[in-house]
């Protein structure tokens, strides 16, 4: 029980974060185009407009350009504000660094006059000036060097942590017990869970220490930049649908999570919905593997429709497949499609004690490409579904689990029959595998 609340819970956390990435690339997409922001050292200081003369990423190059310069000087001038033809001019000493206009005020609260912005700028501008000029002292960068060094190590031992935490507990409690198999894709979305949340770990250290220092700093602003004009900015075309590269990520993710979530209730209706009186295994697992696989099918179908994905577009990509699984994958499209006429037509079951060659053994699944069969010995054998198909098989449980079996038993030459058979008689009747009835027609005797 605990172990299938615990998978549970990690599916709807998988799902839930993948809605919180899309809800963050939608609200990123919203950014205004004709605005620059003005960067001091990797912090982004404030937001400009453009003018009629520039353009905003124009306005906002020579402001930095501007600010970096006043940085590497050793002296400490003043920012102020005064007015210009009507409108408020901020300088650094004598220097000009921007005019701010009314577009300029209302980026950060509409109704405020350009001459309320600009005084909050000066504050503004003054901080961030002697912020910078303080990171680049020797005293604050010995500090920054030890604080990097502490994140490092400590970055380590949570890893390690979380390694031996995963091994030691949280994977001995998802392994399913022996004699069940887990859902398909399980292994796979633990795994992916797990890689993630170490890589998650590894960003935010590098990217805190990043931040410690002006030059480092610059470089993670840029990389951060880049990032979300490449994955968060819609810039795939499919049909007359523009996406992002991390809404298709997303929309995986939930696909997966999605996929998983098939398995899981497809293992619920075997185990505790169809688990009643007069349902045997077989058609019970023919049920189950028909809702696995149609809410794989049809999910994700459903959640291209539902993100707005014009699918149109892919007619051609499809044909390609097409072409490309008749040629290359002949025999796993065979063996896909022998399986599903052994889920329909139902030659062998779950269940059944077959024979297939040289091998004998007990059916423990069909699946998408082959068939599990369990020997005497406790031995699994993968048979490809198509050979089920394609040659003789040997169903002792078709139809009728009721089978009778010849047993050769050799007995001495002097030895009297009738007593031989009395006495197999009355072993046969003790067990309690062996039917009463119908009753056995009696034994053949022979020479050998």
């Amino acid at each position: 029980m605990i172990r299938r609340c615990l998978k549970y819970l990690l599916i709807a956390s998988l799902t839930l974060l993948s809605a919180v990435i899309v809800g963050g690339s939608s609200l990123a997409q919203t950014a205004p185009v004709d605005t620059a922001t003005v960067v001091l050292d990797g912090r982004p200081l404030f937001e400009v407009a453009e003018s009629r003369q520039i353009t905003a990423a124009e306005r906002a190059a020579s402001i930095n350009l501007e600010l970096e310069s006043q940085v590497e000087r050793s002296e400490n001038a003043r920012v102020w504000w005064q007015f210009r033809d009507d409108l408020p001019v901020i300088l650094i000493g004598d220097r000009y660094l921007m005019t701010v206009t009314q577009t300029d005020a209302d980026l950060i609260n509409a109704g405020m006059s350009p001459s309320q912005q600009a005084e909050d700028l000066v504050d503004q501008i003054t901080d961030a000036l002697t912020t910078a000029k303080q990171e680049r002292s020797q005293t604050v960068l010995g500090q920054r060097i030890l604080i990097a060094v502490g994140l490092l190590i400590l970055t380590i031992g949570l890893d390690r942590l979380m390694v031996l935490l995963w091994r030691r507990g949280l994977k001995p409690m998802i392994t399913p017990s022996r004699g069940s198999s887990p859902p398909a894709g399980l292994g796979l979305l633990l795994g992916l869970v797990m890689g993630i949340a170490r890589c998650g770990l590894w960003v935010v250290a590098l990217y805190c220490i990043t931040n410690l220092f002006p030059l480092t700093r610059q470089g993670s602003y840029w990389l951060r930049l880049q990032l979300a004009n490449g994955f968060v900015q819609p810039n795939l075309r499919l049909g007359q649908s523009e996406v992002s590269v991390l809404s298709l990520v997303a929309l995986m993710a939930l696909i997966l999570s999605l996929v998983v979530a098939a398995g899981g209730l497809s293992n619920l209706l075997r185990s505790r919905v169809l688990h009643v009186d007069g349902i045997d295994r077989g058609a019970r697992e023919g049920i189950a593997i028909l809702v696995k696989y149609s809410v794989i099918l049809w999910v994700p179908w459903c959640s291209w429709q539902i993100w707005g994905l014009d699918l149109s577009s892919l007619a051609l990509i499809a044909s390609a497949l097409g072409v490309g699984v008749g040629l290359g994958f002949q025999n796993i499209a065979k063996d896909f499609g022998s399986g599903i006429v052994l889920v329909f037509d139902r030659p062998i079951q779950v269940g059944d004690f077959v024979e297939f060659g040289e091998f004998q053994g007990t059916v423990e699944r069909i699946g998408a490409r082959s068939t599990e069969i369990k020997t005497l010995d406790q031995v699994s054998i993968l048979v490809p579904n198509s050979r089920f198909l394609e040659q003789e098989v040997i169903n002792w449980s078709h139809r009728n689990p009721v089978s009778r079996i010849r047993l050769p038993v050799g007995v001495a030459y002097g030895a009297n029959p009738s007593a031989v058979q009395e006495v197999l008689l009355n072993v046969s009747d003790q067990h309690p595998k062996i039917l009463s009835m119908p009753a056995p027609p009696g034994l053949l005797y022979g020479v050998w």
